[in-house]
């Protein structure tokens, strides 16, 4: 699995700290930042826009083949299967193969960055209604509870710690995928990274900017899921009594 793109970021900035600093420009610098704070916040959006649309259609696609795989036991080796190549394509060579069908737009980034989140997500959804107690789904029988109303009433909350769990590692596993897509000139903070290693010489600011929003953006976009795990659990976090 991919390390989180705070992990990756860091690393990347590490990285890139020896080939700026060759430059002879200062590693940052307020004044293009504040110059340029509305191009900053714009290709933010767009990054976030890229995140939101990709991770909120791979959960839609991911919950219709989890339910898939629970309804019929067999599909879930081979739909795993699935995700798993497409989980392990490279995202440049993904990009390669989608443009001569798709062209170059919004769509082949968002196709591209939802093949990397079928895998998580179907796996959480699976793992989460299972783990929900049996003794648990026998009383909800025993109340009456027809399949679907117990599916949503009673397997899918008990189910969301695992759900969003995997809707985390996507959603920042995304962020850091999304920086790739500047390559197609679809815009997002990856733009900033690649037009900074373009500028002769390069321009480290736009770099670091690029780079630390980005891993600013993962941060911030799973603590707000961490925060409506645990509004939306909030039995997950009462102690069993002495």
């Amino acid at each position: 699995m991919s390390p989180p793109a705070a992990l990756r970021g860091q690393s990347a900035l590490r990285g890139q700290s020896g080939l700026l600093g060759q430059s002879g420009r200062p590693l940052f610098e307020w004044d293009w930042v504040v110059a340029n704070r509305e191009a900053i916040w714009e290709q933010t959006l767009q990054h976030l826009y890229f995140t939101v649309v990709a991770v909120g259609i791979g959960l839609v696609l991911s919950l219709a083949l989890a339910l898939a795989a629970l309804r019929w036991r067999r599909l879930l080796g081979p739909i795993l299967g699935f995700g798993g190549v497409l989980y392990t394509i490279p995202s440049l060579a993904l990009f390669a193969l989608l443009v001569p069908f798709l062209g170059i737009n919004d769509r082949v980034a968002i196709i591209a960055l939802i093949t990397y989140t079928i895998l998580i997500l179907v796996r959480n959804i699976v793992a989460g209604i299972d783990g929900v107690p049996a003794e648990v789904l026998e009383a909800a029988d025993g109340m009456g509870y027809r399949r679907g109303r117990r599916f949503l009433e009673i397997e899918l909350p008990l189910a969301l710690p695992v759900l969003v769990a995997g809707l985390r590692i996507a959603s920042v596993t995304v962020i850091g995928l999304v920086t790739v897509t500047a390559l197609l000139g679809r815009g997002g903070l990856g733009s900033f990274i690649l037009r900074g290693f373009r500028t002769l010489p390069p321009f480290p600011t736009m770099i670091v900017v690029g780079t630390l929003l980005s891993v600013v953006l993962a941060i911030v976009i799973d603590l707000l899921l961490l925060g409506a795990e645990r509004a939306l659990t909030p039995w997950a976090r009462r102690k069993s009594p002495a």
